[in-house]
């Protein structure tokens, strides 16, 4: 079968380094047939201060949509995900821009970005 992603949504533009953000996306079966589908989160750490990889998984899910059912899929992304290690081997959310991607793999993904404030 065959899935169709829309609606991209994020809970806020700019966040503080403490705060979470709410990620969904609706996810259409457009195909003849009820399936499964593993919907995947990236992130990409713009500007930060060590190499980052541009598509990171932050999660998954998998979830059962019957044929022309829409179902919204929700993740959370804390500072625990938006976390890298730095320059001094330290933990920690650096401020900046972050690009979060969702799709059924890596490559047809929709995009939205967001802001975490010092």
């Amino acid at each position: 079968t065959k899935f169709e992603y829309s609606n991209l949504l994020i809970s806020a533009d700019k966040i503080n380094i403490d705060d979470e953000i709410n990620v969904s996306i609706d996810v259409k079966n457009i195909g003849d047939y009820d399936g499964d589908e593993v919907v995947q989160l990236y992130i990409n750490d713009i500007y930060s201060s060590v190499t980052t990889p541009k598509k990171t998984l932050k999660g998954f899910k998998r979830v059962f949509i019957k044929k022309g059912e829409t179902k919204s899929v929700e993740f959370v992304l804390t500072s625990e995900e938006l976390a890298i290690w730095n320059r001094d081997m330290k933990h920690v959310v650096e401020p900046g821009e972050f690009e979060v991607m969702v799709g059924g793999n890596s490559i047809d993904v929709q995009k939205i970005k967001f802001e975490v404030l010092n």
